[in-house]
């Protein structure tokens, strides 16, 4: 990978637009533009990942309601046997968030990551657990959008 730096150290002296006019590019800002370019190949690279190895993802698409609960339901059991998240054979879990028919975000999340933050709601006795999805024959794990942030 070439650098910012390398550039200049090349070229000579480069400038960059900031607010309609054209600044010398300084050694403090070819660091501090190297260090964001390599912490966002992470997320490139995570991504490249995704879509080139044989790693499975379950992709979940959560309706409107999530935007006035402020939860998403998680699937655990359907008609009384294990389903969802219980049976996923998948490594990633993508769960979705639309409104009105639009995706507006979403979230990633490591399958066994997500299964351990359910367990210790569980264990804690903090999982709110629900009946939903058609004739209501599914059993939800409902999780706070605010706290999957963290």
């Amino acid at each position: 990978m070439i650098y910012l730096q390398d550039i200049i150290d090349i070229f000579g002296e480069i400038h960059r637009e900031k607010g309609g006019m054209w600044v010398k590019v300084t050694e403090e800002y070819a660091k501090g533009f190297d260090l964001d370019l390599k912490f966002g190949k992470l997320g490139e690279d995570f991504v490249k990942n995704m879509q080139e190895s044989n790693e499975k993802i379950e992709v979940k698409t959560e309706r409107d309601i999530w935007k006035t609960t402020g939860n998403i339901a998680i699937e655990l059991r359907y008609k009384g046997s294990p389903s969802g998240l219980s049976t996923t054979e998948s490594d990633l879990w993508v769960h979705l968030l639309s409104h009105k028919g639009v995706i507006e975000g979403g979230f990633m999340f490591k399958v066994c990551k997500l299964k351990g933050k359910i367990k210790k709601l569980h264990e804690s006795g903090d999982l709110k657990m629900v009946m939903g999805g058609d004739d209501n024959m599914s059993q939800m794990a409902l999780l706070p959008i605010k706290d999957l942030w963290v």
